[in-house]
């Protein structure tokens, strides 16, 4: 028997449909699947998941809401985790070298944008790369920690929200709540950039305000407590800035100020739930919010380099009544008045 191949035109076995109707069907149904990849890509996103990886020096209340508060922006501009965004964060415990092998861990993952929150943190991230974009936050004097050359747009892979503070407003509140005050104690960390920049600026600051800047070193936490009991009998008030050992351990320095009834006076608003008289800082978490917003505008699109160093003007006054009465200060209605909190 002599077999032969259909035509063209024959019919198709199996559905007993021509040939070429069934090839068009087949076109017609890869078109429209082909058609539903593309929207379904659309619909996604981007081509890759974002990727954000957040490092901080220590935990601590202020820096902690920093990083709440970055979390919260990404999350209002649409970046969550359950639509794909990848977050990490990892502290450095309050050892530089930790933070220096968590920058490099980072620069290994390759994200889109690391966030550093405080100057060792931001110093090791931005000493491990050159490319991948760095967005700082809570660093005092960003200069002097050469992290960028000004607070213009830098040209280069950093920006960030700097939490610097006009100091002569700070001897202000020191001046209202302790008015017969002379000697100023600082207890901080002569290797924290921000801390040391801090502490050259009330040098040159308190004389023409008619007192005098008495330190104390504390290049670790654990230094914290045996620092300020070094000013007990030198000092007629204890000022702490955002120095990261001095805040991780607050409850040390507070017990001393208690004790020997010396007032307290901080630059950190968190620091007045434990055990400052008073502090006119700024809100942590809305500079979150703000560094946030920078890493949002770089998921966008915009370089670093473009985008300028910010600063915050929203200060707040917090007050510790509870304290206050502990360390020997009496707060007049006019402070009570003018405070954003006041803790009995």
């Amino acid at each position: 028997m002599k077999w032969t191949l259909p035509a063209k035109s024959a019919l198709n076995e199996s559905n007993g449909k021509p040939l070429h109707a069934t090839r068009g069907l087949a076109q017609g149904l890869l078109k429209a699947a082909l058609c539903t990849v593309a929207l379904c890509s659309a619909m996604a996103g981007p081509a890759h998941a974002q990727s954000v990886a957040v490092t901080s020096i220590v935990e601590h209340p202020a820096l902690d809401a920093i990083k709440d508060g970055v979390k919260k922006a990404l999350s209002e501009a649409g970046y969550t985790e359950e639509k794909g965004l990848q977050w990490q964060f990892q502290t450095a415990q309050g050892n530089t070298a930790i933070a220096t092998q968590i920058a490099r861990k980072f620069v290994g993952d390759q994200p889109d944008v690391i966030v550093a929150i405080a100057t060792p943190s931001a110093q090791a991230v931005v000493a491990a790369t050159k490319t991948i974009p760095v967005v700082y936050s809570a660093v005092t004097d960003p200069i002097a920690a050469q992290l960028v050359p000004s607070f213009e747009a830098s040209g280069t892979n950093v920006t960030g929200v700097s939490d610097r503070l006009e100091l002569a407003r700070q001897v202000e509140v020191i001046k209202q709540l302790v008015p017969d005050a002379r000697k100023v104690g600082m207890v901080y960390n002569p290797g924290e950039a921000n801390s040391a920049s801090v502490v050259e600026q009330m040098r040159e600051l308190l004389p023409t305000m008619g007192m005098s800047l008495v330190e104390a070193s504390a290049p670790r936490t654990v230094d914290v407590g045996a620092a300020a009991r070094s000013l007990v009998g030198k000092v007629d008030v204890i000022y702490t800035n955002t120095d990261n050992n001095v805040v991780s351990a607050y409850e040390s320095l507070a017990k001393v100020g208690n004790d020997a009834r010396i007032p307290l006076i901080a630059s950190d608003t968190a620091s007045v739930a434990r055990g400052a008289v008073a502090a006119l800082g700024l809100d942590y978490y809305e500079m979150g919010r703000q560094t946030g917003r920078l890493v949002v505008r770089i998921l966008k699109g915009e370089k670093p380099g473009d985008i300028p160093s910010e600063t915050s003007d929203r200060l707040a006054l917090h007050l510790n009544a509870t304290a206050a009465r502990k360390q020997g200060v009496t707060l007049s209605d006019e402070l009570r008045k003018s405070a954003a909190q006041v803790i009995e």
